[in-house]
């Protein structure tokens, strides 16, 4: 792929720049903006070099429709307090505007076109739609990862129009993603958790040929004790995965990478009981499993401490509890430890994960922190990213 920073001259040039400014929206209030400060350097890097910015994104899921309280004339206000510089909303019809009505009576050099998925050609993919918008600049760039598994208009086709790049942000995302599945440094473990195990089948089975150590936590690591015989109590759990676990084991024996699972757990009878430590052969018929417990945590800083690459997506527990989040906190603050001392690339990816890093403070003691969504659990299960395939 090709960088903006590639593309020497912009003066003066008009840049068409899909961004994910997708945000929590209550009221028209931004309830986190975490997305919009992501693609920040991108946007001074743009401004520096004195381009003409056209952005695109979307908010929510309006299905081609017009939807008022999806506007995002709250993130134009966003953008402008953040940069300092007026931001314009174009509310007419995408469809009806011509180039050189763009900035005319334009106070200032960015704006803002109304949200992409009011319109239905931009989940279509629509070629016209794309070649249309594509008419409104010199030069494109997709700075939105997060929304490049999908072959929409303003992500896919739109390339075949313009001279395309991928922004700051995009390329930080690619190569970080790179270094652990493709660039590695071993050895490499995964810790990967969730509720559902059929969900990340398909990322285990593409990581295990490639990692030494996969680490399954979270309810999907009941399935594995259930098909290891261990009871589960009441624990959360999906029927009929036993093939999938069968799978996993004789896969990683193939490639000699190590499945590892709790050993012991901490539990309790509801979940907003009191917390027990539990050996394994335990378990009583009305426990649910809710964390793990202290030799399993030992065990993975151990792994942790030996490994050079770390990839981390899915809590070890019921974190949304404190009772319950000890499993989480300790893997989080081995990774940062190791990261301090430069001896280990470390990236963490997932919502749940990232809420786990914010409750203590420890999202600046990761390499990488991808909020990519389903474009990065994509990648990592080696499927094709449009938005990559595009702008290559």
């Amino acid at each position: 792929m090709k960088n903006i920073e590639d593309q020497k001259n912009l003066l003066g040039k008009k840049v068409l720049l899909r961004l994910d400014l997708n945000v929590p929206l209550q009221d028209g209030i931004i309830k986190d903006d975490t997305r919009i400060n992501k693609i920040l350097p991108t946007l001074k890097f743009l401004i520096q070099k004195q381009a003409k910015i056209i952005i695109i994104s979307h908010v929510g899921r309006p299905k081609g429709k017009i939807v008022p309280a999806l506007s995002m004339r709250p993130i134009c206000t966003n953008l402008s307090e953040k940069l300092n510089q007026k931001i314009n909303l174009i509310t007419d019809d995408i469809r009806k505007i011509e180039n050189k009505d763009l900035f005319k009576n334009i106070d200032g050099n960015i704006l803002v076109l109304e949200n992409i998925r009011f319109y239905q050609e931009e989940e279509n993919n629509d070629s016209n739609f794309s070649q249309h918008l594509a008419s409104f600049a010199d030069v494109y760039i997709n700075d939105a990862f997060s929304c490049s598994h999908r072959a929409h208009a303003s992500v896919s086709s739109i390339t075949k129009f313009l001279p395309s790049y991928c922004g700051l942000q995009f390329n930080s995302e690619v190569t970080a993603l790179k270094k652990v599945t493709s660039e590695i440094e071993k050895p490499i473990t995964c810790i990967i958790g969730g509720s559902k195990i059929s969900t990340k089948i398909g990322i285990i089975k593409n990581l295990i040929p490639k990692f030494d150590n996969i680490i399954i936590v979270g309810g999907m690591a009941n399935n594995i004790l259930s098909y290891k015989n261990i009871k589960i109590g009441k624990s959360i759990y999906e029927e009929n995965c036993n093939e999938i676990v069968k799978n996993i084991f004789e896969t990683s024996k193939q490639y000699s990478c190590s499945i590892i699972y709790p050993e012991d757990v901490i539990t309790s009878k509801s979940l907003d009981g009191k917390p027990e430590p539990k050996k394994l052969n335990d378990i009583s018929d009305n426990d649910m499993i809710l964390d793990i417990g202290e030799k399993t945590i030992k065990k993975i800083d151990n792994l942790i401490n030996s490994s050079k690459t770390i990839l981390w997506n899915g809590p070890a527990g019921y974190f949304e509890n404190n009772d319950f989040a000890n499993g989480s906190f300790q893997i989080a603050k081995s990774i940062v430890k190791n990261h301090k001392s430069n001896s280990i690339y470390s990236v963490a990816g997932g919502g749940d994960t990232i809420s786990v890093l914010n409750k203590i403070n420890a999202i600046e003691g990761f390499n990488f922190i991808s909020t990519a969504g389903g474009a990065f659990l994509e990648y990592l299960e080696g499927k094709e990213i449009p938005g990559i395939s595009a702008l290559n």
